[in-house]
């Protein structure tokens, strides 16, 4: 059985701490550019899952820019026209794609996609942030998609990710979502905008299930004590930013008492395998490593218990373990 390391435990989750605190005054600014039709607000909407577009555009003070401002922390902008970049407003304009944390360039799938126009405008931007996400809207009206993001991959460079998205129906936004969070985690900002955003749940996941796939890089089965120490960073990382995200205060106390009963509990050898085949898709994730099944576990658990409004502690922790067993023994005899 691995071995709990007080001092990285305490190094750690002084850490973790320290990086969530650090992004409470952070603001986030999006650059939006697309044409009228190409479904700006709908999408920032879905993104938010709120109605951001109904606080009423903004107008700035270069002509054509409006403003959606979603807390005090995030702003989005929605820039002028493809035609205006290389209008008088230009420079007042491309000081908003330089400052940008993420540009969302939008295109219409059911109309002209990547025109003479709009590459123009993309080869402009791209000299000044390569934080560009293209957002190929209007799946839901369009054919041969695979074709439409090859062309757009083709055109840019191959250097940038299209997510092909449809803002009525809402297919997508969660990947849509998935890219924004990358680029903010390199700036630091993730979690300053996953806890604006309504639908937590996805977002843990990805948190979950990333955590579950580094830990599962450093861990075999039985896991050594060696390979405890980063171990121990990982999931203390997982369970810090989950309680951020749900707004749920974690105690220093509270996150030692966990990660000691996830450690010398029996998930690390037999309850993480009930785990993996009862949480969907994550068994290619989990499988191979301990490791990745403790930290797969932990963190499911932590995101059940937000959610369903349960008092994280040692004694839910476990219980939360034998439900998830529970489950997929009467998950078993059914497909029998």
């Amino acid at each position: 059985m691995p071995v709990f390391d007080e001092k990285e435990f305490e190094q750690s989750y002084d850490e973790e701490s320290q990086k969530v605190n650090a992004q409470e005054d952070a603001k986030i600014l999006f650059a939006m550019i697309g044409h009228v039709n190409s479904g700006k607000s709908s999408t920032i909407n879905q993104l938010i899952g709120d109605e951001v577009a109904h606080v009423g555009a903004k107008p700035g003070e270069t002509i054509g820019i409006d403003f959606y401002q979603y807390t005090d922390a995030i702003t989005f902008v929605d820039t002028p026209g493809l035609d205006d970049i290389i209008s008088e407003n230009s420079k007042a304009t491309m000081k908003f794609y330089k400052d940008a944390d993420v540009i969302l360039f939008f295109l219409n799938a059911a109309g002209t996609v990547f025109s003479e126009g709009e590459k123009r405008t993309f080869e402009l931007i791209r000299k000044e942030n390569k934080n560009i996400l293209f957002v190929l809207n209007k799946i839901d009206a369009a054919e041969d998609i695979p074709n439409l993001i090859n062309y757009v991959k083709e055109h840019s460079g191959k250097e940038f990710k299209v997510i092909p998205i449809s803002s009525k129906t809402g297919e997508n936004i969660d990947r849509l979502r998935n890219e924004i969070l990358d680029i903010l985690e390199k700036k630091h900002k993730d979690i300053k905008f996953a806890k604006t955003i309504q639908a937590k749940s996805p977002i843990a996941k990805k948190w979950i299930l990333g955590a579950t796939t580094s830990a599962t890089a450093i861990g075999a089965a039985p896991i050594p004590g060696s390979d405890f120490i980063p171990l121990t960073g990982i999931q203390v990382g997982l369970m810090i930013k989950l309680a951020a995200l749900y707004d749920k205060p974690l105690s220093k106390k509270k996150a030692k008492e966990l990660i000691i009963a996830t450690i010398t509990g029996n998930i690390g050898k037999t309850v993480f395998r009930q785990i993996v085949k009862f949480v969907p898709g994550a068994g290619s994730v989990a499988g191979g490593s301990v490791a990745g099944g403790m930290t797969l576990a932990l963190g499911y658990a932590v995101k059940y218990a937000y959610e369903k409004d349960i008092e994280l502690n040692v004694h839910s922790l476990r219980n939360l373990y034998e439900m998830f067993q529970q489950r997929n023994a009467k998950k078993q005899q059914k497909e029998k």
